[in-house]
């Protein structure tokens, strides 16, 4: 099933990629009443992480957030493998961005705007959220970025 919300993702040259599947002992994403929260999700395209390394060092800041925008795509990904429906998210509650920082890094906001950049593209006023952006020392497989996302759901 597709609606609105993936017209506008084809609209801006972006596919609804397939579920990552679960590094480890989770899910991709579960639902509680009206609420999705997503696991942290990686910069991942076809089951393989696009680059590795520390932001500030051996990826630049523009990658990461570009990065952080697939990241955000595979979010929307694990929320419909739950929902059934994009069209059914009401609102983006939360965002989190975990960034693996080089030592003076501290760009970190900058770089999880890729992930909020694309949440507002595809869902306009409904992609608008509170969130954090953190800097960490090693992320998952040493991805750059990972981020998770919390959604509220129109009722069924």
């Amino acid at each position: 099933m597709s609606g609105a919300v993936e017209a506008k993702l084809a609209e801006l040259g972006l596919t609804l990629p397939a579920v990552v599947p679960p590094l480890a002992a989770y899910q991709p994403a579960v639902q509680s009443g009206v609420y999705v929260y997503t696991s942290g999700q990686l910069p991942m395209v076809g089951g393989e992480l696009q680059l590795t390394g520390k932001v500030g060092g051996e990826v630049t800041a523009e990658e990461a957030k570009k990065l952080a925008a697939t990241c955000a795509l595979n979010a929307l990904a694990a929320v419909k493998s739950v929902a059934g429906d994009l069209d059914r998210i009401k609102r983006v509650v939360k965002v989190v961005g975990f960034v693996a920082s080089a030592p003076d890094f501290t760009g970190q906001p900058g770089v999880i705007n890729g992930a909020s950049e694309l949440l507002g593209a595809v869902l306009g006023d409904k992609g608008v959220h509170a969130r954090s952006a953190v800097g960490v020392t090693v992320l998952p497989l040493d991805a750059p970025v990972e981020v998770e996302v919390q959604v509220e759901l129109v009722e069924a």
